[in-house]
């Protein structure tokens, strides 16, 4: 359920109903919260204008983390606003500012033609245009405070927002994903995203007990539009989280190698997603939406699982 001012945008990235942005609307002012990729610059645009803004009233775009189905088209769509600053974590405005580092991790992981097909071009920000903001920092837009909080164990880049005037949180990848095909009248499913490079389960049950703490009535993910639920839903998170670890504890004692590590990874969150879409009466076609996400959590479980083996 969305509030009068804050309009769900889908990117279309990968697929409809996968990643999102959000305007926030008030009064004279508006900003992006999340801003997806370069390809879908134009699908913004046009619902900024469809809501009757232009671009000198985009006070703000702000992004939850750096990874770049979040914040891929910031440099081309700061462009499109005069007026208007980015607010980033201090450890994301580096990599606004230069993306070269973020470029060739991105490139590493999806291949360089990949890469350039889904994300296009990344630019320099210039530095006047980034603010870093602080844990618990306040802003106010109009007469809406917004407060931010760090939430680590998704990225140590990541922060959350909360919006007083609607009493909502925005939390990124923070409060996991949970698509329009994984909603009914009766049920849900929600599940903890554990993408490259940063994946820590203790400060992700950490992030979203905090997320809980602001008492908000509704988070709005990036993976996609608003989740009510949010006691049942951090029940659910956190129950993943703990699979999750102990899968990492698994392939630290078993140490395998390149297939078989890639194999095994991919196979055990398969199996977990799939018997909690039986247990709560899902159609398996769900899994075929959901391929991808156990692709990259499978990658960003083995990145992990690798670091901790070359230190063994």
């Amino acid at each position: 359920m969305l509030n009068d001012s804050i309009i769900c945008i889908d990117n279309h990235y990968i697929q409809e109903n996968f990643a999102c942005s959000y305007l926030l609307k008030e009064k004279d002012r508006a900003l992006f919260i999340d801003n997806g990729t370069n390809s879908n610059i134009s699908i913004l645009l046009d619902v900024l204008k469809q809501n009757g803004y232009s671009k000198e009233q985009v006070e703000y775009l702000v992004i939850t983390h750096i990874h770049l189905d979040h914040a891929g088209a910031t440099s081309g769509l700061i462009e499109h606003f005069p007026n208007a600053k980015i607010l980033a974590h201090p450890k994301a405005s580096p990599h606004l500012i230069n993306p070269k580092r973020i470029i060739e991790g991105a490139s590493s992981v999806y291949g360089k033609e990949n890469f350039s097909k889904m994300y296009g071009e990344i630019k320099e920000i210039p530095e006047s245009k980034v603010i870093s903001m602080k844990d618990e920092e306040e802003i106010l837009f109009g007469d809406r405070k917004l407060k931010f909080y760090f939430t680590k164990g998704h990225a140590n880049h990541h922060f959350v927002i909360h919006d007083f005037g609607t009493n909502s949180i925005f939390t990124g990848d923070s409060f996991g994903v949970s698509y329009p095909i994984m909603k009914s009248q009766k049920n849900f499913l929600i599940f903890p995203t554990t993408t490259p490079t940063d994946f820590d389960s203790k400060e992700a049950i950490l992030s979203i007990e905090k997320i809980l703490n602001t008492n908000s009535d509704i988070a709005y993910l990036t993976h996609f539009n608003s989740f009510e639920q949010m006691k049942l839903g951090a029940e659910e998170l956190i129950e993943g989280l703990l699979k999750m670890q102990k899968l990492l504890d698994k392939l630290i004692e078993l140490e395998l190698k390149d297939q078989e590590q890639k194999t095994y990874t991919e196979n055990f969150i398969l199996e977990y997603y799939t018997k909690k879409i039986e247990k709560k009466k899902f159609p398996l076609e769900v899994l075929k939406f959901l391929k991808d996400d156990i692709l990259i959590n499978a990658m960003g479980i083995n990145f992990v699982a690798n670091r901790l083996l070359r230190k063994k």
